[in-house]
Formats: structure tokens, C-alpha cells, sequence
């Protein structure tokens, strides 16, 4: 018998190891907004912001073979171009955090930017939202709330409820900013009753896991209040709203109006080569130093700096965050004009799209978007799911998108709106 490629995945790799869809997809080669699978047929990638200037984007690919075939080596030698990265990306900041530490994974970055709070405050309280993902270190997964860890959460981590368009905390839209804010600030206390103190609250400035909430600027400023007399920091994870992606905004916090002590990004930086970085203010960044003997033997090393200058050069080049805020406005329009009696909100930023969807009794439509997206699947169109019942459907596009694009997405989403039966 011939073995399926699943089956020698699961031999290699284990059981459960996570896969997109029910049937897995096969995918041999991308180009921009494009994906191929091994059959040949092309799908719309309207949900990957690992190659955030389209797949395989050429000027990227041809700075990363140059720089291979010039020098790749350890991160303890000099080299020019990982300053001249991290001084350019600095000068996009507002706040004062113009110095990095270059790392591989938004895991990693993630988890320094914690201990940078702890090194700053002395003290070891987290708290972030109750559905937010962060990465995958042992400190990060903390706050993860998909599969809770082995032992339980750990005493010194506090998850607030997370903001929602629907079902605002507190149980107003007016009254949401405070009472996200009240939650944090009585997080802080049982984490200074305790004896844990507070270091930290971690949090996506989109709350893209979250289900992407319609936010107003100014929504945290009584948390930053809040967080500020405690003597704790504010780290924004960058990881999805950052690089133009809002549109209006080279980073999300800049959109929703607060000024974090750390910022910390990943995935999009490299366009799909592994780097990504922690950027903090010059008294945080001294503080960890002085905590912590730190080093990353890969992390900036010359082909990462390289891959993530190209992709500076491409946003500039090609007006992405320009077509992020133009395009994204006219998708946002035509995901408005559907008509469907399970859409209760169409939300969007930027470049970054949800519909959430709920049954006639006012529960989620978990099950109907999943056989939602399966539809668009079997149509060529990749897109998830995202928000704590997973009942949003969650479109976020390389940035390269088009109009026409666009239609492709929205008409197909219409027919298949059309033919998707609503099961419990």
C-alpha cells in the first residue's frame, strides 16, 4: 500500500501535529497573492501574512540568494547591515524605542520582551487577554488559552477579558475602555496581593485573535493609566498589524493611540524567512542587559537583515501600506454589501478583514463558518476563522491585494454564503 503523505507526516512528525482544513492542502509554489498545490490548482491567498509583499516576491528572493552567497555566520561577529536595519526600522517609532534585539521567531521576541518587564520592575506578574496567542516558548504559551498548559496557568499570570464588537465587557460600547481597564487594574492587585507584583500586560493592538474588534483610537487610554501608575510596561505584539498592515499606520499602537515601552514583531519582517525582533526603549534595553547574559547565535545574522531590508524596500517601493489603506477600503465595502442572515458584523483595517457570523438564537456559528471556509477551500480561496468561538471568519491578505483580487474574494464568498447549509 502506498503511504499518504499525511500518514508518513504523522510517522515523522507525531499525531495532532496542526494542519489548515479538513482536507490538508499540498502546496508546491506561490507567486504574490497566489498559491499552487500539487495537482496544479491555484488558490487566492487570502489569509497569510507570513509573505507579507506577496510570495515570493522577487527583490526579496534575489537579496537573500546575494547575501547567501556572500556571508552567513554567527551573530557575535561586526557586520553593517543589521545596524542599518535596526536604525532604519527604529525611525518608524514614535516612543522612544529605537533599540533591538534581532531574534528568529516572534516566539522568541515574545518571550524577551517579557523578561525585559521583569527586569525593569523586579517583578513577575503577566497579564494579556483571555484569547490571545503569543507564540510557543514555556513563558508564552502561559498565555495562551487553546490547550492550557500541563500544571495549570501559573499563579503569576492573569488573563482579562478580551474585547468584543458584539459582546463589549461591561456590557456597552461606551462603556468597554473602562471596563477593559477595571479588569487590568484588578488583575494588577491580585497579582501585587500575591506577592508576584505586576511587570507586564501583553497584548495585540488589533486583538486580531481576539476576533478583530471595532476599537476607536483612544480605547486604551485608561488602561495605559492604569498600567502606567502601577509601574508596570505596555508591550505591543506587532506580529499582525505591523508593516503598513493597518493602512493608516506603519504599526498598529500608532493606530489605536499608545505609546508601548516594548514592541515586538515576527513573521511578516522577513517575508517568510525567520526573523523577527524586540525593539524597547534605551532604559528597558539596558535593564534586560544588564539582567540577563542574552545572545542569539542566528538571530540578525546577515541574510535575515538582508531579507527584512528587501521587504522595507518593497512597502516603499510599491506603496503597500497605501494600498493597504485603498484597497482595504474597498474590500471592506463590498464585504458590507452582503446579504446573508447569519453575518451580525463585518469588521475590517487596513489589510485585515472578519465576519462574524451567529445563529438565529444568538449563538456563534462555530460549525457554519467552518463549513464556510471549507467551501471557499474547495473554490481556491484560503482563508480561518478566528475569535473565542471561532465563529469570524478571518481574512487577512498579503499585501500586495487588488481590486480585482478582491472581487474574486467577495463574489466567491457570496456564492458559497449561498449554498452553505446552517447546522447547530
Amino acid at each position: 500500500m502506498t503511504e499518504s503523505l499525511m500518514d508518513r507526516r504523522t510517522r515523522l512528525m507525531g499525531p495532532n501535529v496542526p494542519t489548515f482544513y479538513r482536507q490538508p492542502v499540498h502546496l508546491v509554489r506561490g507567486q504574490g497573492v497566489w498559491l499552487w498545490d500539487a495537482d496544479g490548482k491555484r488558490y487566492l491567498d487570502c489569509y497569510n501574512n507570513v509573505p507579507h509583499v506577496g510570495h515570493c516576491h522577487p527583490k526579496v528572493v534575489e537579496a537573500i540568494a546575494k547575501q547567501a552567497g556572500t556571508l552567513n555566520t554567527h551573530t557575535r561577529y561586526l557586520h553593517d547591515l543589521v545596524l542599518d536595519y535596526i536604525e532604519r526600522l527604529g525611525a518608524t517609532f514614535r516612543h522612544g524605542t529605537t533599540q533591538a534585539i534581532m531574534t528568529c521567531t516572534g516566539s522568541e521576541a515574545n518571550d524577551i520582551a517579557l523578561r525585559m518587564a521583569q527586569a525593569v520592575t523586579g517583578k513577575t506578574g503577566i497579564i494579556a487577554t483571555d484569547n490571545t496567542y503569543h507564540g510557543n516558548t514555556a513563558l508564552v504559551s502561559q498565555l495562551s488559552t487553546r490547550k492550557p498548559p500541563i500544571g495549570g496557568y501559573a499563579r503569576n499570570i492573569r488573563l482579562v477579558p478580551a474585547p468584543d464588537s458584539l459582546r463589549p465587557v461591561g456590557g456597552t460600547a461606551e462603556g468597554q475602555a473602562e471596563a477593559f481597564a477595571a479588569n487590568v487594574r484588578q488583575a494588577i492587585a491580585e497579582l501585587e496581593a500575591e506577592g508576584f507584583g505586576f511587570s507586564a500586560l501583553l497584548l495585540c493592538p488589533l486583538f486580531a485573535n481576539e476576533g478583530l474588534p471595532d476599537l476607536a483610537p483612544g480605547f486604551l487610554d485608561p488602561t495605559m493609566a492604569a498600567v502606567r501608575a502601577a509601574g508596570g510596561l505596555m508591550i505591543a505584539d506587532e506580529v499582525q498589524p505591523g508593516f503598513g498592515r493597518s493602512g493608516s499606520h506603519f504599526w498598529g499602537h500608532d493606530r489605536l493611540g499608545f505609546a508601548p515601552d516594548v514592541v515586538t514583531m515576527g513573521k511578516p519582517m522577513g517575508n517568510g524567512h525567520p526573523v523577527a525582533a524586540v525593539f524597547a526603549r534605551p532604559d528597558v534595553m539596558a535593564a534586560f542587559r544588564d539582567a540577563f547574559g542574552y545572545f542569539n547565535t542566528f538571530g540578525g545574522n546577515p541574510v535575515s537583515a538582508a531579507a527584512a531590508m528587501a521587504v522595507l524596500d518593497v512597502i516603499e517601493d510599491e506603496g503597500l501600506q497605501a494600498n493597504a489603506q485603498a484597497t482595504g477600503a474597498y474590500v471592506l465595502d463590498r464585504l458590507r454589501g452582503l446579504s446573508h442572515p447569519r453575518i451580525a458584523q463585518v469588521r475590517g483595517i487596513g489589510m485585515f478583514f472578519g465576519l462574524e457570523f451567529l445563529l438565529d438564537t444568538g449563538e456563534p456559528a462555530t460549525t457554519f463558518v467552518a463549513d464556510l471556509i471549507e467551501g471557499m477551500v474547495a473554490r481556491g480561496v484560503l482563508l480561518n476563522n478566528i475569535g473565542k468561538h471561532r465563529n469570524t471568519l478571518k481574512m487577512r491578505p498579503p499585501m500586495p491585494f487588488s481590486r480585482e483580487n478582491a472581487d474574486l474574494l467577495v463574489d466567491t464568498l457570496a456564492q458559497v454564503l449561498a449554498e452553505t447549509p446552517v447546522r447547530p
